[in-house]
């Protein structure tokens, strides 16, 4: 059996110590640091391998070695912990980096987005009737004919669904033709008094040409309370229009019918040396007011209907309703 001095164990953990510390002054990773850390100290490392020839030397020896070997693992600790704290600083200051913000490098362009002038339009209604007092209100786009059509006085054989033919679906529903199927469901959930303005887009069966789109958006609104005559509604309109157009303009109303609506009129509006019709609206019909559960003898309201498209082409100067579809951005950047 081969046996070792206390001389050459003495050598042995010194020259241990010497590859040791400068094993740990070149790791460059924190995973390469706890790799050394296992190869010299751990349960199988270097250090615990010259410790197992401790048997060998003499009872006296034994505690001199011991010290030596303690003295070595304190040393490598001492050596592995100042390591692992420059390592992780010289991780955080490359975190802090690599994700620091350059302020002096120039900026990557990103075009800026433009409000559509169908959205620009609506955004501006809603507006002057909040101002009014109104609150925007919204409803769902596929409808039932109860509400679409038989709450707002408009039977199923009633003539005035040929003004209106809609988007039937296979279940029974249809697309809505307007959004006074929002002022039913409101006034179904809500008591007098009620003032609403309810923007959505709607669908009708017309041809596509330039002033007519199967898919196009109103905007109505719906006041109810008591007292409210005709005079309420002309006066709300009138400084709608005022609002919109941004002049005090010659207003005309004419005698019209909707079968919501009783007595009704178109409104006109003299707009570049000519008249133009810009709007419906009416007295609300007491059977409209019945079917919601509101006692006409002692509520009256009224309401109003536009075309939104209407409005962007005579406040923007466009020719053709299909240009408000068509998403070109030669179009759409001049607004």
């Amino acid at each position: 059996m081969t046996t070792i001095s206390l001389s050459e164990l003495e050598a042995q953990l010194a020259t241990l110590k010497q590859e040791a510390t400068k094993a740990i002054a070149t790791a460059n990773t924190l995973q390469h640091l706890e790799e050394l850390r296992v190869a010299y100290l751990g349960k199988k490392g270097q250090l615990s391998q010259v410790l197992k020839s401790m048997g060998q030397l003499s009872p006296e020896a034994r505690p001199r070695i011991g010290a030596s070997a303690n003295e070595v693992k304190e040393a490598l600790q001492e050596a592995i912990a100042s390591k692992l704290k420059d390592l992780q600083q010289a991780q955080i200051q490359a975190q802090l980096e690599s994700e620091t913000l350059d302020i002096t490098m120039p900026g990557v362009y990103r075009p800026i987005g433009r409000v559509h002038p169908i959205n620009s339009i609506i955004d501006r209604m809603v507006d002057i009737f909040v101002g009014l007092g109104y609150t925007d209100a919204t409803g769902p786009e596929m409808e039932t004919d109860y509400y679409n059509f038989a709450a707002l006085n408009t039977p199923a054989d009633h003539p005035a669904r040929d003004m209106q033919d809609t988007f039937y679906l296979p279940d029974g529903n249809l697309l809505r033709t307007h959004t006074s199927s929002v002022q039913i469901r409101y006034m179904e959930e809500n008591d007098p008094p009620v003032r609403i303005v309810s923007p959505g887009r709607c669908y009708r069966r017309d041809t596509v040409d330039a002033t007519h789109s199967a898919v196009f958006h109103q905007l109505e609104i719906l006041a109810v309370d008591e007292g409210l005559t005709f005079t309420d509604l002309k006066g709300t309109i009138k400084v709608f229009l005022e609002e919109m157009f941004g002049a005090e303009l010659p207003i005309r109303f004419r005698a019209s019918y909707f079968p919501f609506t009783e007595p009704s009129a178109e409104v006109d509006v003299q707009w570049q040396g000519r008249w133009l019709e810009v709007m419906g609206c009416g007295m609300v019909d007491p059977n409209v007011l019945k079917a919601v559960g509101y006692d006409p003898e002692v509520y009256t309201g009224f309401a109003a209907g536009l075309g939104v498209e209407r409005f962007a082409m005579v406040l923007h100067q466009i020719d053709d309703i299909r240009r408000l579809y068509s998403s070109d951005l030669r179009f759409l950047r001049q607004f």
